[in-house]
C-alpha cells in the first residue's frame, strides 16, 4: 500500500472512532480492552496521534524523552475530550499528508521509508483502536481487504517482530492463518524460546480461514473464531492469545 492509501484509512478510522466514541459515551465500558473505558481509549490514541505528528513534523532524529512524551497526553476535561480527540487526529492527518516522501526521522521498525513507517504504524494503530470504540456500541469495522490483509502482516512481522517481544508456547503449537479474499497466507510457529513466522499455509495444529478483516481482528485479540474456518485444535489459539498481548501505557 501507498502512503496516501495508509493517510486516507487513518482520516476515516480516526473520525469513525470519535463517531463511535459519542455514541457510547465516555463512561462505557470497551470490550475488546478490559479495564478500559472510552474515556481512557480517547486519551490514549489522541496522544500516541500527537506523540506520531511531532515526531514526523519536527524531523527528530531520535525518540521523545518520557518526560517529553507526557506532554502529549495532558489531562483533558470530559467535556472537551472528544474534541481534542479530533484535534490530534486531523494535525496527524494533515502532517502525514503533507509530508514530503523523502523526510527524516527517527522510527522504530524497518520500512521503505521515515514517512511510510508512520502512516502504515499509524493507520492500523487508529484501525484498531476504531474496532475498540466500535465494540462498546456492538458494532464492527470493515475494511478494504488488502488493508486488513496488510495489517496481519504488520502485527507479525513489524509490531511483534521487531520490538523485543517474544511469544512463547510449551510445547510447541502452530497456526495457519490464510484469506480468502485477498493472497495472503501466515504461518505462526510458538515455541519454548519465541516465535516465528513464515509467509503461506504450513502444517500447523490449527489452521484458520476467513475474510482478512476477521484475521487482523483475531490476530490483535479483537475477534475470535467464530467466523473463520477452522481446521484442527482451536486450543492453539490460547497460546497466542496469552503471550499477544499489548501493554498500552
Amino acid at each position: 500500500m501507498q502512503v496516501d492509501e495508509y493517510v486516507a484509512v487513518l482520516r476515516e478510522d480516526g473520525e469513525r472512532l470519535a463517531d463511535a466514541a459519542l455514541i457510547a459515551g465516555l463512561d462505557a465500558d470497551v470490550p475488546t480492552c478490559p479495564g478500559w473505558r472510552i474515556r481512557e481509549l480517547l486519551h490514549h490514541t489522541g496522544g500516541v496521534h500527537r506523540w506520531a505528528a511531532a515526531q514526523v513534523g519536527t524531523g527528530r532524529s531520535e525518540p521523545h524523552t518520557k518526560e517529553e512524551e507526557a506532554g502529549f497526553f495532558p489531562d483533558v476535561a470530559d467535556d472537551s475530550l472528544v474534541a481534542w480527540f479530533r484535534e490530534g487526529h486531523r494535525a496527524l492527518v494533515g502532517t502525514l499528508a503533507a509530508a514530503d516522501e523523502t523526510t527524516s526521522c527517527w522510527t522504530f521498525l524497518p520500512a521503505p521509508s521515515p514517512l511510510a513507517f508512520w502512516a502504515r504504524r499509524q493507520a492500523h494503530e487508529t484501525a484498531i483502536h476504531r474496532a475498540d470504540a466500535e465494540s462498546a456500541v456492538a458494532a464492527a469495522p470493515r475494511w478494504d481487504p488488502r488493508f486488513a490483509a496488510d495489517g496481519v502482516d504488520e502485527l507479525l512481522n513489524g509490531f511483534f517482530g521487531h520490538r523485543g517481544r517474544r511469544i512463547t508456547a510449551d510445547p510447541a503449537v502452530a497456526i495457519a492463518v490464510s484469506a480468502v479474499d485477498v493472497e495472503a497466507a501466515w504461518t505462526i510457529r510458538l515455541e519454548p524460546g519465541g516465535h516465528r513466522v513464515v509467509p503461506g499455509v504450513h502444517p500447523a495444529d490449527l489452521t484458520l480461514t476467513g475474510p482478512a478483516r476477521d484475521l487482523y481482528l483475531l490476530v490483535w485479540n479483537r475477534g475470535g473464531p467464530e467466523r473463520l474456518a477452522a481446521r484442527g485444535d482451536l486450543r492453539a489459539l490460547d497460546a497466542w492469545r496469552a503471550g499477544a498481548t499489548v501493554r498500552w501505557s
